[in-house]
């Protein structure tokens, strides 16, 4: 018997079952068991349910959702884009930031959902733009061994005194797309251990003279003076420049190097790598050497604002083992910009200077001329770069 014809007989014994007594029922629903091959529960239900009357979707328990609503969705969607889709604990503390600007930028908000973005929770602001959310495949690595210098760069074996800033990890990402042969743009990306503060600058290849030039320009825009500098064992950083450099340095920053192999020695600026480089120009092969004038122009003026006064970051706060489980607490999210103000060994006069940047910032119109730029860099590359997400 087909699934139509079950349901013809169904609906013609239904009501004749309902209106039976126990005695004549069960003999009804032996037959209609025996016909059917239905098990005797399920015949139940079936035969006790309103024919007539359409089956209604199932309710959904517990409360009805008070966020889906698109008046808050689209101002949701417009600052997760614009800060690069942030996870849901540090845009909680992004979008007391953000909402000011966009009100300027897209107009004024309505009390209730102003009041709805400042107070929903980092888990239901996951959950809204888990539909949103893109994958990204990974890149090549391009760190080649530099055993020359490797008996006079000591291996950081201690942690450094990390409650002043100035203590930096390096690292360089490759825009090579598929293929490290060849030419290419690389970018240096310097993150400082305590604020988070990260700086980065693109250079040709990544020869010796030219990482220097990037690792000198950076410093000389840091909030803080430059106290540490650990690096990992890449060609580009293991030579006599640097070691020259940071030998004759007047502030004498220490110059150490990580562990062969062991990538969480640098575990602050590896992370960088990806919000920092690679989300801003992603894997696609940047050839020309012109190119790199407009990506530090992007990098300095532009990206790295953005990320070190609008983006907040997680800072770990503790971390203990308990059996084969680490347990990790970490403090509230916050900007670099936030750590830096909030710091004692920061001057008063450089706090009064970045006070003074950030109140001429906007993140919305930083975003846009971002883009606007990218589509003129990309415009180069030879390679049709990926689609990258929109407002």
């Amino acid at each position: 018997m087909g699934k139509q014809e079950r349901r013809a007989y169904l609906q013609a014994i239904s009501k004749r079952y309902c209106r039976s007594d126990k005695a004549n029922k069960q003999k009804i629903l032996d037959e209609f068991c025996a016909v059917c091959s239905y098990a005797r529960k399920y015949a139940i239900r079936l035969l006790n349910r309103k024919q007539n009357s359409p089956s209604l979707p199932r309710k959904r328990p517990g409360a009805k959702p008070k966020y889906h609503t698109p008046s808050l969705m689209e101002p949701l969607r417009r600052i997760w884009f614009a800060s690069d889709q942030l996870c849901g604990k540090r845009l909680k503390a992004a979008l007391p930031l953000w909402l000011s600007h966009y009100e300027n930028e897209y107009g004024t908000l309505s009390e209730t959902v102003r009041g709805d973005l400042l107070k929903v929770s980092a888990a239901t602001l996951d959950r809204l733009l888990k539909p949103l959310r893109v994958q990204h495949s990974k890149g090549l690595s391009g760190t080649k061994p530099g055993s020359l210098l490797k008996t006079q760069i000591p291996i950081r074996t201690q942690h450094w005194d990390e409650t002043q800033p100035g203590f930096m990890e390096a690292d360089t990402v490759a825009h090579c797309g598929n293929s490290l042969a060849g030419d290419f743009v690389w970018s240096l990306t310097m993150t400082d251990i305590v604020t988070g503060w990260t700086e980065c600058r693109a250079t040709w290849n990544k020869g010796s003279q030219g990482v220097l030039e990037q690792i000198q320009a950076i410093e000389s825009v840091l909030p803080f003076p430059l106290r540490g500098f650990d690096c990992d064992n890449g060609s580009e950083f293991l030579n006599h420049y640097l070691l020259r450099y940071f030998t004759d340095h007047p502030a004498s920053p220490a110059f150490t190097r990580s562990r062969p192999y062991k990538k969480n020695d640098n575990a602050h600026v590896e992370q960088k790598n990806w919000t920092h480089a690679r989300q801003l120009f992603g894997y696609d092969r940047i050839g020309k050497p012109e190119l790199v004038a407009m990506m530090n122009t992007v990098y300095r003026s532009l990206w790295c604002p953005l990320q070190n006064h609008f983006c907040p970051s997680l800072k770990l706060k503790e971390k203990h083992r308990n059996g084969a489980k680490y347990i990790k607490k970490y403090h509230a999210p916050q900007t670099p910009y936030q750590r830096v103000l909030d710091h004692p060994d920061v001057s008063e006069t450089t706090k009064i200077a970045l006070k003074k940047q950030h109140d001429q910032l906007n993140p919305f119109a930083i975003k846009a001329n971002i883009e606007q730029q990218l589509k003129l860099i990309f415009s180069q590359v030879s390679v049709t770069p990926n689609v990258r997400h929109r407002l």
